[in-house]
């Protein structure tokens, strides 16, 4: 005698078939969700990355429009830059702590000393990003955050002759803590810069350019 087949009905075998499509469907998107998640902790690695980029590109420009200055008005180095233990710092934020000078350099006609003066004060609002300010809120959008500006020269103060090597240093606050940079100690111990567990000066980015300027 033949074994008797196990009947299958109709409806049991849709059943079947519609569990096994769900679990695909549940699977397929727990992949997909793992893969957007990646995605988007790679956009956000490539923004903060991006802004780091974006900040120290700034700062180079700004030690160099500053540098320019000082080339440009060389009488008046020594109210340009302190000496190390001393340095001229026009820093601060998020608004300059420099009154405006007066007169305006870039209207009236200026001595060499009052383009100094001015040339700190419009410095110090550039690093600020006082000069690019979002029209709908007010708030600044260029410049650094939190920075620090430190202008050093190792020519003695008083001297007829000021030439020597001028060293400019800007700090910054960064996004990620990293260890606190030792080629310059430019706004170091500020506080400004420590990071979210209290450790010192960790999220501290800073950049130097030292250059040697001649009055002659």
């Amino acid at each position: 005698m033949f074994a008797k087949r196990p009947h299958h009905s109709a409806a049991g075998q849709r059943q079947r078939q519609s569990g096994i499509s769900m679990l695909e469907v549940l699977i397929s998107v727990f992949v997909v969700a793992i893969g957007l998640l990646g995605i988007a902790a790679l956009q956000f690695m490539s923004k903060r990355s991006n802004f780091e980029a974006v900040q120290r590109t700034t700062a180079t420009l700004l030690a160099s429009d500053i540098i320019e200055r000082m080339r440009a008005n060389p009488t008046q180095l020594l109210n340009y830059a302190g000496d190390a233990t001393s340095p001229i710092t026009p820093l601060g934020g998020p608004t300059a702590t420099r009154t405006q000078a007066s007169p305006d350099c870039s209207t009236a006609n200026c001595d060499s000393f009052e383009l100094s003066q001015y040339d700190l004060w419009e410095w110090e609002t550039a690093l600020n990003g006082l000069s690019d300010t979002d029209t709908a809120s007010g708030a600044s959008t260029g410049g650094l955050v939190a920075p620090t500006a430190c202008i050093t020269t190792e020519a003695a103060a008083g001297v007829v002759d000021r030439s020597g090597k001028y060293t400019v240093a800007i700090a910054w606050r960064g996004a990620t803590q990293m260890a606190n940079p030792t080629v310059n100690t430019c706004g170091e111990g500020s506080g400004k810069y420590n990071g979210e567990d209290g450790s010192a000066d960790t999220h501290r980015r800073v950049l130097f350019v030292s250059t040697y300027i001649s009055t002659r």
